[in-house]
Protein backbone atom coordinates (compact mmCIF):
# COMPACT_ATOMS: atom_id res chain seq x y z
CA UNK A 1 0.00 0.00 0.00
CA UNK A 2 1.39 3.42 -0.96
CA UNK A 3 1.46 5.18 2.21
CA UNK A 4 -0.59 8.68 2.25
CA UNK A 5 1.29 11.73 1.62
CA UNK A 6 2.28 13.96 4.92
CA UNK A 7 0.96 17.18 5.38
CA UNK A 8 3.36 19.95 5.99
CA UNK A 9 1.03 22.59 6.32
CA UNK A 10 1.78 23.60 9.59
CA UNK A 11 5.95 22.69 9.09
CA UNK A 12 8.27 25.86 8.72
CA UNK A 13 11.57 25.80 7.19
CA UNK A 14 14.52 24.55 9.20
CA UNK A 15 18.14 25.09 7.62
CA UNK A 16 21.31 23.94 9.43
CA UNK A 17 24.33 23.80 7.85
CA UNK A 18 25.31 20.56 10.08
CA UNK A 19 21.75 18.40 8.72
CA UNK A 20 21.52 19.56 4.95
CA UNK A 21 19.01 16.35 4.49
CA UNK A 22 16.09 17.88 7.77
CA UNK A 23 13.28 17.76 5.60
CA UNK A 24 13.69 14.47 4.18
CA UNK A 25 14.49 12.95 7.88
CA UNK A 26 11.59 14.85 9.23
CA UNK A 27 9.39 13.03 6.20
CA UNK A 28 10.52 9.89 7.54
CA UNK A 29 9.86 10.22 11.25
CA UNK A 30 6.27 11.34 11.02
CA UNK A 31 5.62 8.48 8.39
CA UNK A 32 7.13 6.58 11.56
CA UNK A 33 4.59 7.79 13.86
CA UNK A 34 1.90 6.23 11.40
CA UNK A 35 3.86 3.00 11.42
CA UNK A 36 4.77 4.12 7.67
CA UNK A 37 8.05 3.73 5.25
CA UNK A 38 9.21 6.92 3.17
CA UNK A 39 12.12 4.93 1.60
CA UNK A 40 13.50 3.63 4.70
CA UNK A 41 13.17 2.90 8.76
CA UNK A 42 14.36 5.68 10.10
CA UNK A 43 17.84 5.62 12.27
CA UNK A 44 19.53 7.49 14.78
CA UNK A 45 23.51 6.89 14.41
CA UNK A 46 23.19 8.02 19.14
CA UNK A 47 22.52 5.18 21.89
CA UNK A 48 19.92 5.68 24.79
CA UNK A 49 21.73 7.39 27.84
CA UNK A 50 25.13 7.54 25.65
CA UNK A 51 26.59 10.15 28.17
CA UNK A 52 25.58 8.34 31.19
CA UNK A 53 27.52 5.33 30.67
CA UNK A 54 30.81 7.33 31.20
CA UNK A 55 32.67 6.68 34.82
CA UNK A 56 33.67 10.38 36.50
CA UNK A 57 37.17 10.44 36.80
CA UNK A 58 36.27 14.13 38.42
CA UNK A 59 36.50 14.66 42.20
CA UNK A 60 33.98 17.65 42.72
CA UNK A 61 31.66 18.45 45.52
CA UNK A 62 27.83 18.41 44.66
CA UNK A 63 27.97 22.28 45.30
CA UNK A 64 30.82 22.34 42.69
CA UNK A 65 28.84 19.98 40.36
CA UNK A 66 25.86 22.73 40.57
CA UNK A 67 27.70 25.80 39.35
CA UNK A 68 29.00 23.94 36.86
CA UNK A 69 25.42 23.12 35.94
CA UNK A 70 24.25 26.32 36.33
CA UNK A 71 27.07 28.43 34.27
CA UNK A 72 25.11 29.18 31.02
CA UNK A 73 27.87 30.15 28.57
CA UNK A 74 30.09 27.78 29.31
CA UNK A 75 27.28 24.67 28.72
CA UNK A 76 26.18 26.25 25.32
CA UNK A 77 30.06 26.56 24.31
CA UNK A 78 30.84 23.22 25.44
CA UNK A 79 28.19 21.99 23.57
CA UNK A 80 28.63 23.66 20.40
CA UNK A 81 32.28 22.97 20.66
CA UNK A 82 31.28 19.20 20.51
CA UNK A 83 29.52 19.28 17.25
CA UNK A 84 31.86 21.62 15.22
CA UNK A 85 32.32 20.49 11.90
CA UNK A 86 29.86 17.43 12.14
CA UNK A 87 27.17 16.37 9.93
CA UNK A 88 24.37 14.41 11.64
CA UNK A 89 22.90 11.66 9.23
CA UNK A 90 20.28 10.18 8.87
CA UNK A 91 17.71 10.84 11.69
CA UNK A 92 20.57 11.98 13.92
CA UNK A 93 19.84 16.03 14.70
CA UNK A 94 22.35 18.16 16.47
CA UNK A 95 19.84 19.80 19.52
CA UNK A 96 20.99 21.42 22.63
CA UNK A 97 19.17 19.87 25.88
CA UNK A 98 18.83 22.96 28.46
CA UNK A 99 18.75 19.76 31.00
CA UNK A 100 18.98 20.53 34.81
CA UNK A 101 18.12 16.73 35.63
CA UNK A 102 15.80 13.88 36.01
CA UNK A 103 13.40 15.65 39.06
CA UNK A 104 13.75 19.42 37.39
CA UNK A 105 9.72 19.35 37.78
CA UNK A 106 9.72 18.56 41.51
CA UNK A 107 12.03 21.38 41.92
CA UNK A 108 9.62 24.17 40.37
CA UNK A 109 7.95 23.53 43.99
CA UNK A 110 10.49 24.08 46.11
CA UNK A 111 12.28 20.49 46.22
CA UNK A 112 16.48 21.10 46.68
CA UNK A 113 18.80 19.32 43.71
CA UNK A 114 21.83 17.89 44.66
CA UNK A 115 24.01 17.82 42.13
CA UNK A 116 26.63 15.24 40.64
CA UNK A 117 28.81 15.10 37.08
CA UNK A 118 25.60 13.49 34.44
CA UNK A 119 22.46 13.66 36.77
CA UNK A 120 21.27 15.25 39.81
CA UNK A 121 18.82 14.07 42.36
CA UNK A 122 15.97 15.35 44.60
CA UNK A 123 15.16 15.25 48.78
CA UNK A 124 11.76 14.68 50.08
CA UNK A 125 9.66 17.72 51.09
CA UNK A 126 6.37 16.38 51.95
CA UNK A 127 7.39 15.09 55.15
CA UNK A 128 3.27 14.48 56.32
CA UNK A 129 0.27 15.26 54.40
CA UNK A 130 -0.16 18.64 55.24
CA UNK A 131 3.27 20.04 53.51
CA UNK A 132 1.08 19.20 50.93
CA UNK A 133 0.01 22.74 50.96
CA UNK A 134 3.46 23.88 50.50
CA UNK A 135 3.40 23.22 47.27
CA UNK A 136 3.11 25.84 44.88
CA UNK A 137 4.41 26.00 41.26
CA UNK A 138 7.44 29.08 41.22
CA UNK A 139 7.77 29.94 37.52
CA UNK A 140 10.44 32.47 39.22
CA UNK A 141 12.70 30.19 41.51
CA UNK A 142 15.52 29.89 40.38
CA UNK A 143 14.93 26.61 39.14
CA UNK A 144 12.18 27.06 36.65
CA UNK A 145 14.76 30.52 35.32
CA UNK A 146 17.66 28.71 34.98
CA UNK A 147 15.55 26.45 32.38
CA UNK A 148 14.41 29.94 30.62
CA UNK A 149 18.16 31.36 30.78
CA UNK A 150 20.19 27.78 29.17
CA UNK A 151 16.71 27.80 26.67
CA UNK A 152 17.49 31.89 25.55
CA UNK A 153 21.22 31.36 25.70
CA UNK A 154 21.45 28.41 23.28
CA UNK A 155 18.53 29.55 20.94
CA UNK A 156 19.54 33.51 20.30
CA UNK A 157 22.89 31.70 19.26
CA UNK A 158 21.55 28.51 17.82
CA UNK A 159 20.57 29.56 14.18
CA UNK A 160 21.80 27.61 11.15
CA UNK A 161 23.92 25.33 13.50
CA UNK A 162 21.86 23.15 15.99
CA UNK A 163 18.41 22.75 17.69
CA UNK A 164 17.41 23.54 20.92
CA UNK A 165 14.95 21.29 23.35
CA UNK A 166 12.70 21.77 26.30
CA UNK A 167 13.91 20.22 29.66
CA UNK A 168 13.01 16.56 30.81
CA UNK A 169 9.38 16.60 32.30
CA UNK A 170 8.05 14.57 35.12
CA UNK A 171 4.96 15.09 36.36
CA UNK A 172 2.57 12.72 38.19
CA UNK A 173 3.88 10.17 39.85
CA UNK A 174 7.42 10.37 38.73
CA UNK A 175 7.21 14.10 40.46
CA UNK A 176 5.34 12.98 43.87
CA UNK A 177 7.93 10.12 44.39
CA UNK A 178 10.62 12.91 44.32
CA UNK A 179 8.80 14.94 46.89
CA UNK A 180 7.85 11.89 48.89
CA UNK A 181 10.86 9.29 48.92
CA UNK A 182 10.22 6.45 46.56
CA UNK A 183 9.87 3.66 49.41
CA UNK A 184 7.62 6.14 51.24
CA UNK A 185 5.20 6.69 47.95
CA UNK A 186 4.86 2.89 47.20
CA UNK A 187 3.45 2.52 51.08
CA UNK A 188 1.24 5.20 50.40
CA UNK A 189 -0.50 3.99 47.64
CA UNK A 190 -1.29 0.98 50.41
CA UNK A 191 -1.79 2.96 53.56
CA UNK A 192 -3.42 6.15 52.09
CA UNK A 193 -4.56 5.89 48.87
CA UNK A 194 -6.71 9.43 49.39
CA UNK A 195 -3.63 11.29 50.04
CA UNK A 196 -1.82 9.67 47.76
CA UNK A 197 -3.61 10.67 44.56
CA UNK A 198 -4.40 13.81 46.00
CA UNK A 199 -0.70 14.36 45.75
CA UNK A 200 -0.14 12.94 42.57
CA UNK A 201 -2.96 15.46 41.46
CA UNK A 202 -1.26 18.44 42.77
CA UNK A 203 2.04 17.28 40.63
CA UNK A 204 0.35 16.84 37.61
CA UNK A 205 -2.40 19.71 37.69
CA UNK A 206 0.24 22.68 36.14
CA UNK A 207 1.99 20.11 33.72
CA UNK A 208 0.03 21.73 30.42
CA UNK A 209 0.96 25.21 31.62
CA UNK A 210 4.48 24.23 32.11
CA UNK A 211 4.91 22.61 29.07
CA UNK A 212 3.29 25.95 26.78
CA UNK A 213 5.35 27.95 28.58
CA UNK A 214 8.13 26.39 27.50
CA UNK A 215 7.16 25.31 23.77
CA UNK A 216 5.89 28.50 23.03
CA UNK A 217 9.84 30.03 23.96
CA UNK A 218 10.73 27.02 21.18
CA UNK A 219 8.11 28.94 18.48
CA UNK A 220 8.92 32.23 19.54
CA UNK A 221 12.28 31.31 17.81
CA UNK A 222 10.80 29.09 14.93
CA UNK A 223 11.78 26.38 16.55
CA UNK A 224 10.03 22.33 16.58
CA UNK A 225 9.23 20.91 19.51
CA UNK A 226 12.48 18.71 20.92
CA UNK A 227 13.43 17.32 24.01
CA UNK A 228 16.20 15.07 25.29
CA UNK A 229 15.11 11.83 23.09
CA UNK A 230 15.88 13.77 20.16
CA UNK A 231 13.45 13.86 17.77
CA UNK A 232 11.58 17.07 16.68
CA UNK A 233 7.69 17.93 16.04
CA UNK A 234 6.43 21.25 14.19
CA UNK A 235 3.31 20.80 16.53
CA UNK A 236 3.70 19.80 20.06
CA UNK A 237 5.84 16.46 21.19
CA UNK A 238 6.01 14.94 24.44
CA UNK A 239 7.96 11.45 26.38
CA UNK A 240 5.47 10.56 29.09
CA UNK A 241 6.98 8.04 31.37
CA UNK A 242 6.47 7.29 34.79
CA UNK A 243 9.44 5.19 36.19
CA UNK A 244 7.86 4.78 39.64
CA UNK A 245 5.60 2.54 38.13
CA UNK A 246 8.29 -0.03 37.55
CA UNK A 247 7.71 -0.46 41.49
CA UNK A 248 4.24 -1.16 41.57
CA UNK A 249 1.03 -3.52 40.42
CA UNK A 250 -0.40 -3.31 37.46
CA UNK A 251 -4.25 -3.31 39.53
CA UNK A 252 -2.15 0.17 40.75
CA UNK A 253 -0.93 1.34 37.24
CA UNK A 254 -4.21 1.24 36.32
CA UNK A 255 -5.41 3.09 39.17
CA UNK A 256 -2.94 5.36 40.01
CA UNK A 257 -0.92 6.10 37.03
CA UNK A 258 -3.65 5.63 33.64
CA UNK A 259 -5.57 8.41 34.85
CA UNK A 260 -2.98 11.06 35.03
CA UNK A 261 -1.18 9.62 31.63
CA UNK A 262 -4.45 9.70 29.36
CA UNK A 263 -5.28 13.15 30.34
CA UNK A 264 -1.15 13.99 30.03
CA UNK A 265 -1.21 13.34 26.17
CA UNK A 266 -4.52 14.85 24.87
CA UNK A 267 -3.28 18.32 24.12
CA UNK A 268 0.05 16.57 22.24
CA UNK A 269 0.59 16.42 18.43
CA UNK A 270 3.15 13.06 19.61
CA UNK A 271 3.49 11.48 22.02
CA UNK A 272 6.32 8.92 22.86
CA UNK A 273 6.03 6.73 25.54
CA UNK A 274 9.15 6.32 27.58
CA UNK A 275 8.96 2.16 28.52
CA UNK A 276 12.28 2.47 31.33
CA UNK A 277 12.80 -1.59 31.36
CA UNK A 278 10.68 -4.93 32.49
CA UNK A 279 9.63 -3.01 35.39
CA UNK A 280 7.86 -0.33 33.43
CA UNK A 281 7.16 -2.98 30.76
CA UNK A 282 4.28 -5.33 32.65
CA UNK A 283 2.21 -2.04 32.33
CA UNK A 284 2.42 -2.10 28.83
CA UNK A 285 -1.14 -3.24 27.68
CA UNK A 286 -2.56 -0.32 29.61
CA UNK A 287 -0.10 2.14 28.04
CA UNK A 288 -0.98 0.41 24.31
CA UNK A 289 -4.70 1.18 25.00
CA UNK A 290 -4.32 4.85 25.46
CA UNK A 291 -4.88 6.36 21.65
CA UNK A 292 -2.94 9.35 21.62
CA UNK A 293 -0.09 7.39 22.27
CA UNK A 294 2.14 7.09 18.89
CA UNK A 295 5.16 4.79 19.90
CA UNK A 296 7.34 3.58 22.38
CA UNK A 297 11.21 3.93 23.12
CA UNK A 298 12.02 0.60 24.35
CA UNK A 299 14.82 0.77 26.86
CA UNK A 300 16.45 -2.54 27.95
CA UNK A 301 18.22 -2.80 30.84
CA UNK A 302 22.25 -2.58 30.86
CA UNK A 303 24.10 -6.13 31.18
CA UNK A 304 22.03 -9.35 30.50
CA UNK A 305 19.09 -6.96 28.78
CA UNK A 306 20.61 -5.26 26.38
CA UNK A 307 21.00 -7.85 23.54
CA UNK A 308 17.72 -7.33 21.55
CA UNK A 309 16.43 -10.63 20.13
CA UNK A 310 15.38 -11.83 23.24
CA UNK A 311 13.05 -8.54 22.86
CA UNK A 312 11.68 -9.33 19.42
CA UNK A 313 8.44 -10.78 20.90
CA UNK A 314 7.57 -6.95 22.86
CA UNK A 315 8.18 -5.39 19.93
CA UNK A 316 6.07 -7.46 18.05
CA UNK A 317 3.28 -7.08 20.45
CA UNK A 318 4.01 -3.19 20.19
CA UNK A 319 3.75 -2.95 16.49
CA UNK A 320 0.68 -5.44 16.32
CA UNK A 321 -0.95 -2.98 18.77
CA UNK A 322 -0.92 -0.17 16.21
CA UNK A 323 2.30 1.95 17.95
CA UNK A 324 5.59 2.51 16.46
CA UNK A 325 8.84 1.88 18.65
CA UNK A 326 12.47 2.52 19.16
CA UNK A 327 14.64 0.20 19.00
CA UNK A 328 18.05 0.35 20.69
CA UNK A 329 20.62 -2.17 19.12
CA UNK A 330 24.30 -2.70 18.04
CA UNK A 331 25.37 -2.48 14.99
CA UNK A 332 26.22 -6.66 14.99
CA UNK A 333 22.75 -7.03 15.91
CA UNK A 334 21.37 -5.55 13.14
CA UNK A 335 20.96 -8.52 10.52
CA UNK A 336 19.77 -10.70 12.87
CA UNK A 337 16.90 -8.38 13.96
CA UNK A 338 16.13 -7.07 10.22
CA UNK A 339 15.90 -11.19 9.34
CA UNK A 340 13.33 -11.44 12.63
CA UNK A 341 11.04 -8.53 11.80
CA UNK A 342 8.10 -8.59 9.51
CA UNK A 343 8.61 -5.15 7.99
CA UNK A 344 10.55 -2.16 8.75
CA UNK A 345 7.02 -0.26 9.64
CA UNK A 346 6.86 1.41 12.44
CA UNK A 347 10.53 0.65 13.70
CA UNK A 348 13.28 3.51 14.58
CA UNK A 349 16.35 2.12 15.00
CA UNK A 350 19.34 3.65 17.11
CA UNK A 351 22.36 2.47 16.99
CA UNK A 352 25.64 3.77 18.34
CA UNK A 353 28.33 4.84 15.38
CA UNK A 354 30.59 7.24 15.41
CA UNK A 355 31.96 6.42 12.02
CA UNK A 356 30.72 7.87 8.97
CA UNK A 357 31.30 5.40 6.82
CA UNK A 358 29.94 2.93 8.87
CA UNK A 359 26.59 5.12 9.65
CA UNK A 360 26.88 5.42 5.64
CA UNK A 361 26.93 1.57 5.42
CA UNK A 362 23.75 0.96 7.77
CA UNK A 363 21.80 3.70 5.95
CA UNK A 364 22.03 1.67 2.61
CA UNK A 365 21.18 -1.55 4.58
CA UNK A 366 18.17 0.05 5.47
CA UNK A 367 17.69 0.83 2.13
CA UNK A 368 17.60 -2.48 1.02
CA UNK A 369 15.50 -3.66 3.92
CA UNK A 370 12.61 -1.36 3.20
Amino acid sequence: MTPQPIDTAAWWPVQLESKPDFDAAMQRIYAWHRQEIIDRAPVRFVAHNAAFNVESTQHKSPEEWKRIWFDVEPRVEAFEKSIEGQIFHAETFPMFDPNLGPDIYAAFYGAELTYGEVTSWSHPIVKNWDDMEKLKLDMNGVYFKKIEELMICALERCAGKYLVGYTDLHPGEDCAMAWRGSQQLCMDLYDSPVEAKQLINIAFADFHRIFDHFDAILKAYKMPSMCWIGIPSFGKFHVPSCDFSAMISPQFFAEFSLPILQREVKPMTHNVYHVDGRGVARHLDYILSVPEISGIQWVQEPGDGQPIMQWVPLIKKVLAAGKSIIVDLQHSELEAFIDAMDSPKGIYLWISSNDEDEQLAIIRRLEKWS
